[in-house]
């Protein structure tokens, strides 16, 4: 907690970009201090993939997925925006790394 407000760090798939600005508005005005991503890859910010072929990680990519754990490591939990029930791999991967650090996951669709 910083000042009395839970610090929450939002996962998921970055196609999700419009119910990422709902979650993160509806978590501040309930009194949340929200951590986001910073790009939207899979919502049109190409930088995210800085030209990488299919089955390769870009430098850029890398180093996002890295700073979205550093994310979690400041929060209190993570809010996990699961449309449809769906999580991929980095979203799966986030969620472990949450759990193993002592992180409350909550989801968006149960």
């Amino acid at each position: 907690m910083v000042g009395n407000y839970p610090v929450v760090t939002l996962c998921g798939s970055t196609r999700f970009k419009n119910e990422f600005m709902e979650t993160q508005k509806r978590l501040t005005l309930e009194g949340n201090i929200v951590i986001s991503v910073g790009l939207f890859g899979h919502s049109g910010d190409q930088e995210v993939w800085d030209g990488m072929d299919e089955g390769t990680l870009s430098k850029t990519k890398e180093m996002l997925d890295d700073m979205h754990k550093r994310k979690i490591d400041m929060a209190d939990s993570i809010y996990v925006i699961n449309v449809g029930g769906y999580i991929g791999d980095s979203t799966r991967s986030e969620i472990e790394y949450a759990k193993a650090h002592g992180k409350k996951v909550n989801y968006l669709e149960e």
